[in-house]
């Protein structure tokens, strides 16, 4: 069975940055979200099978007819909330001061799961803008309550629509410290909102490697965590440099880490009750659709790669904590084979 797969329709706009806020793709700022969808399910062919759009900005009730005429045969994977790109809840949305715009921000969060219910597609909370920015900004006491509370309200109404909602971490931007900012706090959030009456089963994580990687969370270590206590929900696939959430391609820079998360992926059977590789990508200067296919490609070589990994020798390896000889084992399937070792000893040999 084939690992199917999603991609964040964000990765073809713009690609803004505070230095550049018009973007280095300002050549497609005209576009709407049914051209630009459409221009990217041709772009990226068969490499592709849905996509991601953030509401409302992105996707709503008006454009979504259009939207889904030019996705054709791909679909649409998930909605995930954007309010923390209005400039209005630059405060915060369950955490706003202002109670007409936390009322407001609930509101929004509801029409979008509506929405979701509607297509049948599922719902990503990534609070990025739930937080603060300097120390003596907030009532921490205060904005956790207002969080859980907004929350379980947003997640009781999912489940009224029958909508599985992914929540996602991220330890800092927009706002600098985000109160959701690591998988042990995102995993605490879910007891809280449980504690506070309102159904959980149908709430997981959306583990965002990038957001991993920032916080110093091994990639493989956390998704077997994740699956242990069944919340591993989602994938974002990415990477970067490790400060900053760069959002690069798939295998650019901590290849190892990358490969030990899709053999693991695999011993849980990842996949198997429907959850797909989601790509989160932001190619700044490069050819977005070129950098989303090189990521494909390079995530199903490290698929295929793992594949080829013998399991049951590396168990004895790892039963041992044998670091060396699980290497050896690693970089057979890669291949460093005896063919390979002979020419090494050849070479060293004259």
């Amino acid at each position: 069975m084939r690992l199917k797969n999603s991609v964040g329709i964000w990765a073809f706009g713009t690609t803004p940055t505070r230095f550049l806020p018009s973007g280095y793709h300002a050549e497609v700022a005209e576009e709407t979200m049914e051209e630009r969808t459409k221009r990217v399910v041709e772009g990226v062919g068969d490499l592709v099978d849905g996509f991601e759009y953030h509401y409302p900005g992105e996707l709503n009730e008006e454009n979504r007819p259009a939207v889904q005429k030019a996705l054709g045969t791909k679909d649409i994977y998930a909605l995930a909330l954007g309010t923390f790109s209005d400039p209005r809840f630059g405060k915060g949305s369950f955490v706003n001061p202002d109670p007409k715009l936390r009322k407001e921000a609930i509101e929004i969060t509801k029409k979008g799961l509506n929405l979701a219910a509607d297509i049948g597609c599922k719902f990503i909370i990534w609070p990025g803008g739930e937080g603060y920015n300097y120390p003596f900004q907030v009532n921490y006491g205060q904005t956790w309550k207002w969080f859980i509370t907004g929350l379980a309200e947003a997640i009781d109404y999912a489940n009224s629509v029958g909508v599985p909602v992914l929540l996602e971490h991220k330890n800092s931007e927009p706002a600098m410290k985000i109160l959701m900012c690591n998988l042990g706090m995102a995993m605490y959030t879910i007891r809280k909102i449980a504690e506070q009456g309102v159904d959980v089963t149908n709430v997981k994580l959306n583990m965002d490697w990038q957001h991993c990687i920032m916080n110093g969370e091994t990639l493989a270590e956390y998704a077997s965590i994740l699956a242990s206590e069944n919340l591993l929900g989602h994938m974002h696939a990415n990477s970067g440099w490790g400060t900053f959430d760069d959002d690069n391609m798939v295998g650019a820079s901590f290849f190892m880490q990358t490969l030990a998360l899709a053999e693991e992926l695999q011993r849980l059977g990842y996949g198997k009750e429907g959850e797909r590789m989601g790509y989160d990508l932001f190619p700044y200067t490069e050819d977005p659709i070129e950098a989303v296919k090189r990521s494909v490609l390079q995530w199903e070589f490290f698929w295929y790669t793992a594949r080829k990994i013998d399991d049951s020798t590396l168990d004895e390896a790892l039963a041992k904590k044998d670091a060396v000889a699980a290497y050896g084992i690693v970089y057979e399937a890669l291949g460093l084979d005896d063919d390979f070792v002979d020419l090494v000893k050849l070479k060293y040999s004259r």
